[in-house]
């Protein structure tokens, strides 16, 4: 695949790739999506390195993180990756939202747990409320995303198989 079928596929400009490409830029979370789902890859495997053996660990303070360029949300990557299950630590600050407008990808599965605060889920249009101990389960080509309506910040626990965008 040239620079210009990708920057066609992700919907971005040729000069934004080539950008990304040589280190020049630092790409928004929502660009690494869109090159991710160009690519056909999940996104954290832009970020894995490949480890043999029967079991693997991902220590806390080694943990990948992906932020939102404005902070509101930040992701960690529990599970190793290269795998068929991807299990993520997400914190979403007051008032932030996981994107601005719902958006669906691959067909995955998609279970969020929420460790602390008030999750709201929006799938298909539809909200859902989620405590700390509530949990949800949702096919991720339905558009969706999460939102903190509220002033703490949400902790959360999703899994996704397989992995995807």
């Amino acid at each position: 695949m040239t620079a210009q079928q990708l920057a066609r596929d992700a919907g971005l400009s040729p000069a934004q790739i080539s950008q990304i490409e040589h280190g020049n830029s630092d790409p928004s979370l929502d660009a690494l999506r869109r090159i991710a789902r160009a690519l056909g890859t999940p996104l954290f495997d832009f970020f894995s390195e490949s480890e043999d053996g029967p079991v693997r660990v991902v220590r806390e303070d080694e943990r990948m993180v992906v932020r939102t360029p404005r902070g509101g949300l930040s992701y960690s990557r529990v599970s190793p990756g290269s795998g068929r299950l991807e299990v993520l630590m997400g914190e979403l600050a007051p008032g932030a939202a996981s994107s601005e407008e719902p958006w669906a990808h691959a067909p995955s599965e998609e279970c969020v747990l929420v460790l602390a605060g008030t999750l709201t889920l929006e799938v298909n249009g539809e909200e859902v409320e989620l405590a700390a101990g509530d949990s949800a389960y949702f096919a991720s080509a339905h558009p969706h995303r999460f939102l903190n309506r509220t002033e703490a910040v949400v902790r959360f626990t999703l899994s996704v198989t397989p992995p995807s965008y």
